[in-house]
């Protein structure tokens, strides 16, 4: 870095020291992202196709065996469906995904940041999701009746989702999602994983809510691309792009349980 000797700018106006390093960091361009997308495709160990196969993830197996036990506390949770936040409310960048306020959310944690007062009212539920390794992000995903998801695509390859099918309402083929090439019904008690990078819609084309508990985990890689990528992950949890949909939930449970 040059230092020239013309700057006077006095002390006391610097940025502290913690946002300043906070600036010098920067989330790598999209084109960068996407070359090291197109090297973890390759690299990945559970390869790159829009659905994987659920045996790559043995936690996988565990949230199925108590998907009635996370269906029983998600009940209690939908009495308070109208004071739930809309996913546009908590994340701006997902209001050109839908257009009505169809898209609920019930959050136990996010990069880092526990929703500690959701997860104490459903405590089974949270403790399941504490035991899935590399877990980056997990939530209640509220679908009203007719809504729609337009087509999008996730915004790093780093990560692989999870749907937990807890409510799927008939006719399941009217309810459902396309990633890739693939057209995914949802099964009540079972789970899907896939690679959100891949552009993918979703319909509930019914008259009943679709709910399904969405986990976000680390891609597995090999040890030197798997540091790595747990050190951009660390990085982006300081990004605007997370920190602002962390603060919007902190805000509105703070608000919610205040009036609870």
């Amino acid at each position: 870095m040059q230092m020239t000797t013309h700057d006077q700018t006095p002390k006391s106006k610097s940025k502290p020291l913690t946002k300043r390093l906070k600036g010098a960091i920067n989330w790598p361009g999209k084109a960068a992202v996407r070359k090291l997308e197109t090297v973890m495709g390759h690299a990945s160990l559970i390869g790159d196709t829009p659905v994987f196969d659920n045996s790559a993830f043995p936690w996988v197996a565990r949230l199925e065996a108590n998907a009635s036990v996370i269906r029983e506390e998600l009940e209690a949770v939908l009495g308070l469906q109208q004071c739930l936040p809309t996913m546009q409310q908590i994340s701006k960048t997902q209001r050109k995904l839908i257009q009505t306020d169809g898209w609920k959310t019930y959050f136990f944690t996010a990069f880092g940041e526990r929703a500690t007062r959701n997860c104490e009212r459903c405590p089974r539920t949270a403790a399941l999701i504490d035991t899935i390794p590399d877990l980056e992000e997990a939530f209640f995903s509220i679908l009203a009746p007719g809504s729609h998801i337009r087509a999008h695509r996730g915004v790093y390859k780093g990560l692989v989702r999870a749907h937990l099918g807890l409510i799927v309402p008939e006719p399941s083929a009217e309810c459902r999602m396309a990633v890739g090439d693939e057209t995914i019904h949802w099964r009540e008690g079972r789970c899907v994983v896939f690679d959100d990078t891949y552009q993918h819609e979703v319909w509930n084309d019914t008259d009943g809510v679709r709910v399904v508990l969405l986990i976000d985990v680390h891609r597995p890689l090999p040890r030197r691309l798997d540091r790595l990528n747990k050190t951009l992950l660390r990085i982006a949890r300081m990004m605007p792009f997370v920190r602002d949909p962390v603060r919007q939930h902190r805000a509105w449970e703070k608000d919610f349980y205040a009036n609870a």
